[in-house]
Formats: C-alpha cells, sequence, structure tokens
C-alpha cells in the first residue's frame, strides 16, 4: 500500500529517465516504489542534501555507477521529482543541486502563483 504519491515536476525528470539503458530506468522505478511505500526511507535510498531547505537526492547504484534525481516533498505525502544526473565524482557538484533548487522554486511560485 502507498504511504506517499510521487510525482515529477514539468518534463526534467522523464527526460533525464529517457536517455538512460533499460537496467538503469528498471532500478530507478524500484526506488521510486521504495519512496511510495515504505514510511521510513533509508538514507541508502534517499538522502537530505545539507545546507538546503528541503532537497533531497534519490540514490541509484547499478554496479559501480551513480545516478541521483533530486526530490523534495510537499504537504508531507507527496514526492515531487526534479532533475537527475549521473554522479561522476564523490561530490555532488553545486550546478546540479542549484539547477534542483531553481526548479524547486518554480515549482512553488507555479502551485501558489
Amino acid at each position: 500500500m502507498k504511504v506517499r504519491e510521487v510525482i515529477a515536476y514539468k518534463s526534467y525528470f522523464e527526460e533525464f529517465l529517457r536517455t538512460q539503458p533499460k537496467k538503469v530506468q528498471d532500478k530507478i522505478f524500484k526506488i521510486i516504489e521504495i519512496l511510495e511505500i515504505l514510511e521510513r526511507i533509508p538514507e541508502k535510498y534517499l538522502k537530505y542534501i545539507v545546507g538546503t531547505d528541503g532537497l533531497y537526492e534519490a540514490r541509484i547504484q547499478l554496479g559501480s555507477n551513480i545516478w541521483r534525481i533530486f526530490c523534495f516533498f510537499d504537504s508531507g505525502k507527496l514526492v515531487v521529482l526534479l532533475n537527475g544526473f549521473q554522479k561522476k565524482t564523490q561530490k555532488t557538484p553545486a550546478n546540479e543541486i542549484n539547477r534542483a533548487l531553481n526548479l524547486m522554486k518554480q515549482y512553488y511560485t507555479d502551485k501558489n502563483g
């Protein structure tokens, strides 16, 4: 049973998803299912981005490859997916975080505007 709903904001997530190999897409869908059904999500799958106002990264790993999908919670039970990228370094690039923060701001502007 679902404990929360996961939606994508505009087409950023879908565009990212479409460029990924089938195995990666399958893994991403598994992580989304975890977001929907687990009351408490382990940090292995979802991690808060320190220094942001509510931004999280969904974490996907397949072999030695790593992907991240930025998301946030709206009204408690709604998870909004933003942009995604393949991670090539230890540290999440600042430009990816800034892009996600801008998308989050846009989302609230659209919602409240």
